[in-house]
């Protein structure tokens, strides 16, 4: 993997942040973090807030790379990364098929399903007809969720009929497969992986259902442990996990997987993310702080990952 000492080898450094998916705020945020990391680092970089068409953002500005946080659909689903190479522009993570294939939550799964790695039961929700079948398969409770949202965004938790029809009510809104997934009892885990390497990984605790947009951005109430708890051993394993998971699907640079440890001792992969948050609330840079990394050098080597695509 390719390693910079000197700020200007970057040249100039597009950011780009907002987007128009429904995780925009959270894009800013990470986006302006970035940003003035970059600045503090002596980078020659430059905040562009994408409001609609990339390239049209991207015209005129003569930039050498792009830093991408954007998050959500038209930013981590494969469509910017592929504008990007038309325009030949290196830039940060993984590349279009890694990129659409992670965005889609049912996609993923059945890649990690046809590598050997184990992820909830799930039931396709086309309508409310198959709602009854659903229940017989998975019983309750359930997690109802858009396949191609990010940050919880239209997940709900259903415990009956009535809930599980208003859940697929709420997630059919984001123009997407919705799919229920059985509920996992345990506790849940996330592992960031750096240029193909685990960081340290984080338990999640919170008082809401699940680990919902409330919790992740705005609860006070979310607790975040790391060290995680887990015996040297189970976290090695849990790491190499993650790497295999992210490798799974053609991951590149960097990303976020999530995962539950059941009550029988297995962990079940729920997700992973190739343009995760870099908010003050966010999981990466907690990880990266508890392997020695400061949030500054995180944003340096995820910039770095721009070289690393052939």
């Amino acid at each position: 993997m390719t390693s910079i000492t000197d700020p200007q080898v970057f040249g100039r450094v597009a950011v780009l942040m907002g987007g128009q998916a429904a995780e925009r705020e959270v894009s800013l945020r990470s986006g302006a973090a970035v940003y003035a990391a970059l600045k503090r680092k002596g980078v020659d970089a430059i905040a562009v807030d994408v409001t609609g068409s990339p390239i049209d953002a991207l015209a005129g500005l003569e930039v050498d790379r792009v830093f991408n946080i954007i998050h959500g659909r038209g930013g981590e689903d494969g469509v910017l990364q592929a504008v990007l190479e038309v325009l030949g522009i290196p830039y940060t993570g993984s590349g279009v098929l890694a990129s659409a294939l992670s965005m889609d939550k049912l996609r993923t799964k059945l890649c990690w399903q046809g590598y050997g790695l184990t992820t909830p039961l799930w039931y396709l929700l086309k309508n409310e007809q198959d709602l009854d079948e659903c229940i017989e398969k998975l019983g309750f409770p359930v997690i109802v969720k858009p396949a191609q949202e990010g940050s919880s965004i239209g997940m709900s938790k259903a415990h009956n009929r009535e809930e599980l029809a208003q859940a697929l009510n709420l997630a059919s809104n984001y123009k997407c497969d919705v799919y229920a997934e059985a509920w996992v009892t345990g506790k849940e885990y996330t592992v960031a992986v750096l240029k193909g390497q685990a960081l340290p990984v984080i338990r999640l605790e919170t008082p809401n259902a699940f680990y919902d947009y409330e919790a992740k951005y705005q609860a006070t109430t979310t607790q975040y442990h790391c060290p995680c708890g887990l015996t040297q051993d189970q976290e090695q394993q849990l790491q190499d996990l993650a790497v295999v998971a992210s490798e799974a699907v053609g991951v590149r640079g960097w990303a976020r997987v999530d995962v539950f440890l059941n009550e029988a001792g297995q962990y079940q992969l729920i997700e992973i993310n190739t343009v995760p948050g870099m908010t003050d609330h966010s999981l990466v840079p907690m990880a990266a702080k508890q392997a020695g990394i400061s949030f500054d050098d995180l944003v340096w080597h995820v910039l770095e990952t721009s070289f690393d695509r052939n």
